[in-house]
This record gives C-alpha cells, structure tokens and sequence, in this order.
C-alpha cells in the first residue's frame, strides 16, 4: 500500500528519534538537523543553517543530488524525495 507524504513523514521522524505529528506538517528546524546528524551530514548544531541547506545536505548525502546547493531544495521535500529518505534511513 504507498503511503501518504504525512505517513512518510512520521515514519522518517521516527528514524531519527523525533515525535510524530498528527497532523500535516513540514519538518521543522530541528527535525532536519536530527536528520542531518543521521545521514552523517555535518551542520553546526548551535545556529542551525537554512532549512534549503539542510534539504540539500540531506538529499545529497543519501546520493539524490550532486551536491549540497541549497537553490536545489527551496521548497519542501516531494514525495518522490521522502521515499528515498525513508528507504536510505531503513539500510542505515
């Protein structure tokens, strides 16, 4: 059965030890550091950079993208881009 955005959501948030959220909602800040931290890209967790920069960290460690352009990601994740997360996070 695919699974919505939201449940993608929850079930990477579980992987990185964030709370699920009931209801829709983006990462937040600190949602993407933790996630940051999981796929071992290095942020400066004392004044946390750009949620676009870290979307891009994020995509480009886990092999989706070719770098970490932050231009790449102004918008929040796709579905598409939250499957790989999820399936990157499962061989972790």
């Amino acid at each position: 059965m695919p699974q919505t955005v939201d449940e993608l959501r929850n079930e990477i948030r579980r992987a990185v030890g964030r709370h699920e959220r009931i209801e829709s909602t983006a990462f937040t800040k600190e949602a993407l550091a933790a996630l940051c931290t999981t796929v071992s890209y290095d942020i400066d967790t004392n004044s946390l950079p750009a949620k676009p920069q870290m979307r891009a960290g994020i995509l480009w460690k886990i092999g989706e993208l070719d770098d970490d352009d932050p231009d790449k990601t102004a918008r929040p994740f796709r579905k598409a881009e939250l499957e790989a997360i999820a399936a990157a996070l499962a061989e972790l």
